[in-house]
């Protein structure tokens, strides 16, 4: 793993997430995969953990910042101005890169990418442990323009307090309680709770795992802003998520 970025084993794949007011396709998320020489594709599942438990997670995740705004930067200029992706920060880059939002910020700037070209999608529990060094990172981001999404809503602990502390922008409701999604179901007052109190502090909302028609239609009618899922398209490749962008487009 320590020579694959030098190597060139790793490739970003996107997944779209889809305006569900209007069916098209606002931004994506960036998500990294491994081509290892030997085994194959290898799942983040099973490299992700350790590269954070080696430290490697750092400069993992600094080339995927890396690539996706490149990659952003041809999308803007061909196919939406206003188009965002998102991309997983891990707790252990908080905890070991106190300084990656001005590197980020300047990578931006250099691009000429506004800073909410970029959400940054961190976990529940990163708020829980929210120590001086990851408020400050978090609120650096905030003055950098640079959006915050919350991932795996409802699933943790945090304190409903944190979502306008740290001026979450998106929180993303967990595919479980998507998953068995119906009306009148208590998934489905969940997941209309959450909307509705989302909405009343200013944040905006993406559910994952739609797979299913209905699920969107549900979401959709409680005011669900943003959907993500197979329904859509599984992680592609850039040149098969852009040829979805055009189409959808169209």
């Amino acid at each position: 793993m320590r020579h694959a970025v030098a190597d060139g084993q790793f490739f970003l794949c996107y997944q779209p997430i889809v305006e569900l007011a209007s069916g098209r396709v606002r931004k994506a998320e960036a998500l990294i995969r491994w081509s290892h020489p030997q085994r194959g594709i290898v799942s983040p599942s099973e490299f992700i953990p350790i590269a954070e438990e080696t430290g490697l997670i750092c400069q993992i995740g600094n080339w995927t910042f890396q690539q996706a705004a490149k990659q952003l930067l041809v999308w803007q200029a061909s196919i939406d101005p206003g188009f965002q992706i998102t991309i997983n920060k891990s707790p252990v880059q908080f905890r070991n890169e106190r300084d990656s939002h001005r590197d980020w910020r300047d990578q931006l700037q250099a691009l000429n990418l506004a800073g909410n070209s970029i959400v940054i999608e961190i976990t529940e529990g990163l708020l829980l442990e929210a120590s001086g060094s990851v408020a400050e990172q978090l609120l650096a981001f905030r003055d950098a323009g640079i959006q915050v999404s919350l991932d795996d809503f409802g699933t943790g602990y945090s304190s409903l307090s944190y979502l306008k502390k740290f001026d979450i922008d998106y929180i993303k409701i967990d595919q479980s309680f998507v998953r068995n999604l119906a009306a009148g179901s208590d998934d489905m007052a969940l997941c209309e709770a959450i909307i509705v109190m989302a909405h009343k502090l200013g944040i905006r909302v993406v559910a994952e795992g739609i797979e299913t028609g209905n699920q969107c239609e549900l979401l959709a009618a409680a005011g669900c802003d943003y959907g993500q899922g197979y329904l859509f398209a599984r992680p592609l490749p850039a040149a098969d998520f852009e040829r979805l962008l055009v189409e959808t487009a169209n």
